[in-house]
């Protein structure tokens, strides 16, 4: 019989600084410029240009390791990274090896069972290379744009501490998180931002000794990296039941086909032959600096949603969701004011997450309008909890105002006028219930007879005939008096 088996997974994180600057030189970091416009005779690797460092990207990391409860070095090295790719215009690569910036951290995650706490083994300073574009024009042609060449990083490296596919996603989003708000990331998945590396193994259950490690490159979502890793858990389980090895290599995740997939055998560290940077000095930090970044750390994410479910009764769920974006933290914060009872925080917090980020999502908007806005978006919560607005009228609202061009509190109030207001008038909901009753008596018979889910049928009847005007909830009341009287 084949033993059971338990997998060993360990991150590595690569994270784009959030400095106007490249890290060695003066160019833009702006993404999405036309190609090869951000580029220098020091990020080209040109002969002579020397490299400055851009001590804003020293602050961010430092910053990333005081809230990952990281030692802080007080003196590290750059080195260089030596390896040959058409992106990587000098030939290496400018990163820390022996000496990084941040040693022994952890990172803790909330899992089914409890709290998780998966160390961190460094994170250290590093360039990123530039884009090879293959097959844009023609199948046979490659192009390479080196806008992202010289781009501040930091890489976090984990250590083999996670043991389930949703670990790892969980490990990744809680990163992000702190990250995000730290300020020191915009944690853009998308445009490549945050960038995810998985190194996953698998062994007997009980054996101590690690396997052979697969590395999965570039992975770029959360849904990702749970997919991938559950994918390649699988696959080396497979191999070891049929009697085969595992060789370690480095494989890529292609997602439309769900499998991960062979693309070179595994380098290790003796394979880039790392040296000390010569046009660089050692880093060397003032212990006094590093207090003062400690001294600025803002509340991080897991102590927001600690305070948001002690103070407001927020559920686990809500809590996170908010606390994952802080410009969505702030617009709910803004939005609850003078008035942070319980109920209507989780309201505005529940409206916030679905209504409001399902527009957002079906619009040009960007997240800070949604905040600048969210005064004005906090009264149409209150009027549609109070009943003024019908979940018809509020879907109207927000579709107009989310799809409008102006400033989205001007697009909201002027909606807001225009959907005027519920009819809660007695008498005129009651002719509506009566008309629609009159015309379904075949409905009527079928409720009488005890199948009251018809009750669905009438107050959607009787809503249609108000024009999605009517408030469902006195409708309702109407209706079951008519019906069971």
């Amino acid at each position: 019989m084949m033993p059971a088996f338990e997998s060993v997974i360990g991150l590595e994180v690569h994270a784009q600084l959030r400095t106007a600057s490249k890290i060695f030189c003066g160019c833009s970091t702006t993404f999405g410029a036309e190609a090869n416009a951000h580029v220098c005779p020091v990020c080209l690797g040109l002969p002579g240009a020397l490299p400055v460092l851009n001590g804003a990207a020293v602050r961010m990391a430092v910053l990333a390791g005081l809230a990952t409860g990281c030692d802080i070095a007080e003196t590290s090295v750059f080195a260089r990274k030596n390896y040959f790719y058409p992106d990587l215009p000098k030939g290496y690569q400018i990163s820390q090896a022996d000496a990084p910036i941040c040693r022994h951290g952890h990172l803790d995650i909330q899992t089914q069972g409890g709290i998780r706490r998966a160390r961190i083994l460094r994170i250290h300073l590093e360039e990123d290379a530039g884009k090879s574009i293959h097959g844009a024009t023609a199948a046979a042609t490659t192009r390479i744009d080196l806008n992202r060449a010289g781009v501040p990083l930091i890489e976090i490296v984990g250590e083999p501490d996670l043991r389930t596919p949703e670990e790892a996603a969980d490990y990744l989003r809680e990163l992000r998180a702190i990250l995000v708000c730290l300020g020191v990331c915009d944690g853009n998945m998308e445009e490549g931002s945050l960038r995810c590396d998985a190194n996953v193994s698998v062994r007997p259950l009980g054996q101590e000794t690690l396997g052979t490690r697969c590395e999965i490159k570039n992975i770029n979502s959360f849904r990702g990296v749970r997919d991938a890793v559950a994918y390649e858990i699988e696959r080396q389980v497979a191999l070891v039941r049929a009697g085969a090895s595992v060789v370690q290599q480095t494989r890529l995740w292609n997602a439309d086909l769900g499998r991960t997939e062979a693309m070179r055998s595994k380098e290790e560290a003796h394979d880039y032959r790392y040296f000390p940077d010569p046009d660089l000095l050692p880093l060397v930090l003032l212990r006094a600096d590093i207090e003062l970044l400690r001294a600025q750390l803002p509340e991080l994410p897991a102590a927001q949603r600690q305070r948001l479910q002690r103070d407001f009764g927020l559920p686990p769920a809500q809590a996170l969701a908010l606390t994952e974006d802080p410009l969505r933290l702030a617009a709910w914060e803004a939005a609850l004011g003078q008035r942070p009872d319980a109920n209507r925080a989780l309201a505005l917090a529940n409206f916030l997450l679905t209504q409001v980020q399902a527009a957002l999502g079906r619009s040009q908007r960007s997240a800070s309008d949604v905040r600048a806005a969210m005064p004005m978006l906090a009264q149409l919560c209150d009027r549609w909890r109070a009943g003024d607005l019908s979940n018809k009228m509020l879907a109207e609202v927000l579709q107009g105002a989310f799809g409008d061009s102006q400033p989205l509190a001007t697009a909201l109030a002027q909606q807001l006028a225009q959907a005027g207001a519920v009819v809660s008038d007695v008498a005129a909901l009651e002719a509506a219930v009566d008309e629609v009753l009159a015309r379904a008596q075949p409905q009527v018979q079928r409720y009488r007879a005890g199948h009251t889910q018809v009750l669905g049928f009438f107050v959607g009847q009787v809503m249609k005939a108000l024009a999605g005007k009517g408030n469902a909830a006195k409708v309702q009341e109407i209706l079951k008096a008519r019906l069971d009287g």
